[in-house]
C-alpha cells in the first residue's frame, strides 16, 4: 500500500469545496425559487434578462402615457357633451323664436340663451389638473376670454386666447396621439359661444327674422361639436386598444423573465438531495484518507 499524497488530498479537498458550493447554490434555488444571483452563474442569461429589463420599463411608461391620454381624452369628451346639450337647447330656443310673436317671450328666451351663453363659457373653460383642457398647449391660458362684458354683466363678444397646438403622447415604440381636442373645435368653441351671443341679442331686438339668421352658424356649430365627439370617441378606443396590447406583452415579458430566472423547483430538490449524498460521502472519505500516517504502515 502507498501513503495518501498531498496529490490525493488536495483532489479530495477541491472535490469537497466543489460540493460545498453547489449545495449553498441549490440550497439557495430550493428557499428563494432564484436560479440566477450572479451575473456569472449564467452570462447569456443574465444578458437576456437585463434586455426583457429595459423593455419592460419602457412599456410601463407606455402604460403610464396611455393612462394618462384615456383621462385628458375622457375630461374633454365629457366637457364637449356638456357643450353639446347647450347646444341643443339654443337650436330649440331659435327655433322657437324665430316663430315667436309675444315681446315677452322673446324676453324669456333671452333671458335663457343668456345663461347658456355663461354655461358656454364655463363648460369651455374646463380644467383637469389645473391645466385648461381646451386651450392647445396653452394649459395655463384661459382659451375662452370672456373679459368683454357691458355695464350689466353681459358678455359682448368672446376671443380664443389659446394656442392651435396639440399635446402628442408616445403609447407605442411607433405611435403616438393628440388625446385633446384639436384646434379646430378649440377656436369653434368660442365661436359657438359668440353665436349664443348673437342670438340673444336678436331675441332681445324681438325679431324673428334676426333670430332665424342665426340658425346657421348654430347648425355649423352643431356639426363641429358631433365631429368632435366621434373624433374623441375614436381616440379613445385606439387608446383602450393599446392599453389591452401593452398589459399583454407587459404579462409577457414577465413571463419571459420568470422562464430565464426562476429555478425549476423540482429539479432543484432532486439535485440537492444528490448533491448533499455525495457532499456528505466526500466529507467520510476524506476523514479516512486524510487520517492515514505513516505508523498506519508499519503495524
Amino acid at each position: 500500500m502507498r501513503i495518501a499524497s498531498n496529490t490525493v488530498s488536495d483532489s479530495v479537498l477541491k472535490q469537497i469545496q466543489t460540493l460545498s458550493t453547489q449545495q449553498a447554490k441549490l440550497q439557495n434555488q430550493v428557499a428563494t425559487g432564484q436560479k440566477i444571483f450572479q451575473p456569472e452563474d449564467d452570462p447569456s442569461a443574465v444578458g437576456r434578462i437585463l434586455i426583457l429589463d429595459a423593455e419592460s420599463r419602457q412599456v410601463e411608461q407606455f402604460k403610464v402615457n396611455a393612462n394618462r391620454a384615456l383621462e385628458v381624452s375622457q375630461a374633454t369628451y365629457a366637457g364637449l357633451q356638456d357643450i353639446k346639450k347647450l347646444s341643443d337647447r339654443a337650436g330649440e330656443i331659435g327655433t322657437l323664436g324665430a316663430g315667436a310673436s309675444s315681446p315677452d317671450a322673446y324676453k324669456a328666451y333671452a333671458k335663457e340663451v343668456n345663461q347658456l351663453i355663461e354655461q358656454a363659457v364655463q363648460s369651455g373653460n374646463t380644467k383637469l389638473r389645473n391645466d385648461y383642457l381646451f386651450a392647445g398647449t396653452a394649459l395655463s391660458t384661459k382659451p375662452i376670454d370672456d373679459s368683454n362684458r357691458d355695464a350689466a354683466g353681459n358678455l359682448i363678444s368672446a376671443t380664443y386666447a389659446g394656442n392651435a397646438a396639440q399635446s402628442n403622447v408616445q403609447i407605442s415604440e411607433l405611435s403616438k396621439l393628440a388625446p385633446g381636442s384639436s384646434s379646430t373645435t378649440n377656436a369653434g368653441l368660442t365661436s359657438f359661444v359668440n353665436n349664443l351671443i348673437a342670438l340673444r341679442d336678436a331675441l332681445n331686438a324681438g325679431t324673428s327674422t334676426a333670430v332665424a339668421a342665426v340658425l346657421p352658424n348654430l347648425d355649423s356649430s352643431e356639426n363641429l361639436l358631433v365631429n368632435s365627439l366621434s373624433e374623441q370617441g375614436a381616440v379613445q378606443l385606439r387608446i383602450e386598444v393599446t392599453q389591452g396590447q401593452q398589459s399583454t406583452r407587459a404579462t409577457n415579458l414577465e413571463k419571459l423573465v420568470s422562464n430565464e430566472a426562476d429555478a425549476d423547483m423540482a429539479t432543484s430538490a432532486v439535485k440537492l438531495s444528490q448533491t448533499s449524498t455525495a457532499y456528505q460521502a466526500a466529507l467520510s472519505s476524506a476523514t479516512k484518507i486524510l487520517q492515514m500516517s505513516l505508523l498506519d504502515y508499519l503495524k
